[in-house]
């Protein structure tokens, strides 16, 4: 029997300043023969747990699973993807709606709704109503708090980026895949978009063993105003596709669509993680590329007073950030409750039951 591996952990989902961003296109590929299991239930229901059940079982046979967190939750999860057998499961109820493009030929439904009491849920609808509007109103609070710490620290990004040498960003990142990538096996050039950290109901959270998973050699990028660090990565991944390698892009929830926290190419064995204040790493580097050396660091010193209250600002932000997420969290355990005692969990256990045998054990097409 082959040995257990640790899966890789991420988000596909992230608390930012646009409101709640999800990346379930990255699930799978329906030109790649790649099956979506979609499960639609509501709060309690078994969502979480029939995927952490699918995970538990196929944790001998797929090497490079992905468990996919849910950041409102971080103990529950959002997804599972299963690379081998090009099977992804995931949540397809709000905030990361799935509605299927191809019902049959790449998403599948996976109701969970025929296990409840509909009358039982009736009979507590004025409570549901209002403790579902409670959770959306706590959620739209805290991306007040995330816009601001996005709007914060993007203004000392665009004052770093005035004094930053693209020029000699664009020559060190050349040399450095030069250097620290060679060739890939096979030219088979992708980019898998994830979030490795997101702002959670516990606080800020980070998949460090992820991180030394997907790469032996862990590179810091130190870089405390974010514009080197943004410009040296994007570099690095645009030549490393070039040449056929295959990257994980791992964006920053502040700035979901456009700034890279971290690159991690895994055939090469090399990741580069940015680390600041922000992203406080333990992880022990095989070196660090620090940001000043591509600054005017005079020019800098000339705008520390307003960098040094952005960052102080936008961590309270962020701190407040994250205690609204834990308030959510709260609320949504209550509204749970009602589900729970509505729910027929012997129904659900046999339908958990029968799906992880035909993921697990079937045999699926060429």
């Amino acid at each position: 029997m082959a040995a257990k591996t640790e899966p890789l952990h991420f988000f596909l989902g992230a608390n930012t300043p646009q409101g709640f961003v999800s990346r379930f296109d990255q699930l799978g590929n329906a030109d790649k023969g790649w099956r979506c299991y979609v499960i639609k239930g509501g709060p309690g229901s078994g969502k979480s747990t029939l995927m952490k059940k699918v995970a538990a079982a196929a944790a001998q046979t797929e090497p490079e699973m992905e468990l996919i967190h849910c950041s409102s939750d971080r103990n529950s999860l959002d997804g599972v993807i299963l690379p081998g057998r090009k099977i992804s499961i995931a949540d397809g109820t709000p905030p990361h709606t799935i509605e299927p493009k191809f019902p049959g030929a790449y998403e599948v439904t996976v109701p969970l709704f025929g296990c409840w009491d509909d009358d039982k849920l009736w009979l507590n609808r004025e409570e549901i109503i209002k403790t579902s509007r409670k959770i959306s109103g706590v959620h739209e609070y805290c991306v007040r708090f995330l816009t601001a710490a996005g709007s914060l620290l993007g203004d000392s990004y665009r004052m770093a980026l005035e004094v930053t040498d693209k020029a000699k960003i664009g020559r060190y990142a050349t040399a450095f895949v030069q250097r620290e990538l060679g060739r890939p096996k096979v030219y088979a050039p992708q980019d898998q978009a994830r979030f490795l950290s997101a702002i959670t109901d516990g606080g800020p959270t980070l998949f460090e063993e992820t991180a030394q998973r997907l790469a032996k050699r862990i590179i810091f990028v130190e870089d405390e105003w974010g514009a080197a660090s943004r410009l040296l990565l994007t570099a690095v991944r645009s030549h490393a596709l070039k040449a056929g390698f295959r990257v994980v892009s791992c964006y920053c929830p502040l700035a979901p669509f456009d700034k890279l926290d971290h690159l991690f190419i895994p055939e090469a064995g090399v990741g580069l993680m940015t680390v600041n204040k922000f992203h406080p790493v333990t992880i022990a580097p095989t070196r660090t590329i620090h940001a000043r050396r591509f600054c005017d660091i005079e020019s800098l010193k000339l705008r520390k007073k307003r960098i040094s209250f952005n960052a102080r600002a936008a961590g309270q932000m962020l701190d407040q950030a994250a205690k609204l997420m834990g308030e959510a969290k709260l609320l949504h355990d209550g509204l749970e409750e009602y589900y729970k005692q509505a729910t027929d969990y012997a129904k659900v256990d046999e339908l958990t039951d029968r799906f992880v045998k035909k993921i697990v054990e079937g045999e699926r097409d060429a």
